[in-house]
């Protein structure tokens, strides 16, 4: 067996037709859209037909597409952008403990500026209460952002349910969802869930690294948090990444294709795969493992075993995993998610995350069980006490 990648949910492969597409514009239709010459109507005629492919996936406006760098960008333009131009209204924040880095280090910059935020908690299954919602809705509330999928146990929040009742209690707030995770694997309509922004990375639905987009409806008001030369109705300057803009929307039109046959044979392949882990003794699943959460995320603790060693095992044989989110594996404090969805303390370090993607065949993970077999019981054997 060859190279067997299961860390979808830190990047993706990108599709053929992705890579065929970025390439012909860098190097054949390589004008700048912002250039009145034939080569930049050539640019400018990309975008368009990007924002078209979005606009009609998700529903929405074409003007309601914003091209940004990735998912990090997009959180931070929506939150920091919305709560700036709305601070006289309030100047309170609601988002939950287990959001990604790029929202809650946001929400921790805004508090050094004034804002008050309140961080929902979670259940052990890692999703919110939505009577802690609406308790937490204040006259004084401005923005609420909350994940739709989350990154390293595959939790799915009530969206449309928060969105009605957000949207009940004071239509002027505004909705924040982080669907970095998600898009790709459920159809979300924002109109309909009353999300107001949403943000959306390439590279997490085999399209291209650094690009991505932020939906932003036309009643939002926002402000710039960058300043040059006014592209994109002044809100996100810069020349724009028009063959990241192709490929995205390249990505887009192949990952909804066939989503609903791709999404049920990851889920089929979830459940093979963790049929498989309850063989091996001492291993937890973390969170839930059905329909109810996502298609391509498995949280996985082996007793005994520190997530890095595991990690390096599996390398050594061609697999790789990430030891929880790759946007935080690197630092050595334990996972907010698994705190906070009350993982014993001795499996916070000892915790692998395998996720899927459509290009994940079940030869892939019967091997990947062989190896697990194979390694656990010699490394729990060389596991110090």
């Amino acid at each position: 067996m060859t190279e067997i990648y299961l860390d979808n949910s830190a990047t993706t492969r990108c599709f053929n037709s992705v890579a065929d597409i970025v390439a012909k514009v860098m190097c054949e239709d390589y004008g700048n859209p912002s250039s009145m010459h034939m080569k930049g109507v050539q640019a400018e005629n990309y975008i368009k037909l990007a924002k078209n492919i979005i606009s009609k996936n998700l529903k929405v406006n074409e003007k309601e597409i914003y091209f940004t760098s990735g998912g990090t960008e997009s959180d931070n333009l929506a939150i920091i952008g919305t709560a700036m131009a709305n601070h006289r209204a309030g100047n309170h924040l609601i988002t939950t403990c287990i959001e990604h880095p790029a929202v809650l280090r946001t929400m921790e910059y805004l508090e050094t500026q004034g804002f008050r935020v309140t961080y929902l908690p979670v259940d052990k299954v890692g999703r919110i209460s939505l009577e802690d919602l609406e308790n937490a809705l204040t006259q004084d509330t401005i923005l609420v952002s909350i994940m739709h999928t989350n990154n390293e146990i595959g939790a799915l929040q009530p969206i449309a349910e928060a969105g009605n009742l957000i949207k009940r209690f004071n239509p002027n707030i505004i909705f924040h969802v982080d669907a970095v995770q998600g898009y790709g694997k459920f159809r979300i309509f924002p109109k309909k869930m009353g999300i107001d922004m949403m943000s959306v990375s390439g590279h997490k639905i085999h399209g291209p690294k650094g690009i991505g987009f932020l939906y932003i409806n036309e009643k939002v008001k926002i402000k710039a948090i960058s300043y040059g030369g006014g592209q994109q109705k002044g809100l996100r300057s810069g020349t724009d990444n028009v063959p990241g803009m192709a490929g995205l929307a390249k990505a887009v039109e192949e990952v909804y294709g066939y989503l609903e046959k791709d999404v049920e044979r990851l889920y089929s392949l979830k459940e093979y795969f963790i049929q498989g882990l309850t063989g091996i003794a001492d291993v937890k699943i973390n969170g839930l493992t059905g329909y109810d959460s996502a298609p391509h995320i498995i949280s996985a603790s082996f007793r005994g075993i520190r997530s890095e060693v595991l990690l390096h095992a599996l390398e050594d044989r061609n697999i790789y995993v990430s030891a929880g989110s790759a946007c935080s594996s690197h630092k050595p404090a334990p996972s907010a998610t698994l705190q906070a969805i009350g993982v014993e303390k001795d499996l916070l370090d000892s915790t692998i995350r395998f996720s899927f993607s459509i290009f994940t065949s079940k030869e892939e993970i019967d091997y990947t069980l062989k190896v697990l077999y194979d390694i656990i019981p010699m490394l729990r054997k060389y596991t110090r006490h």
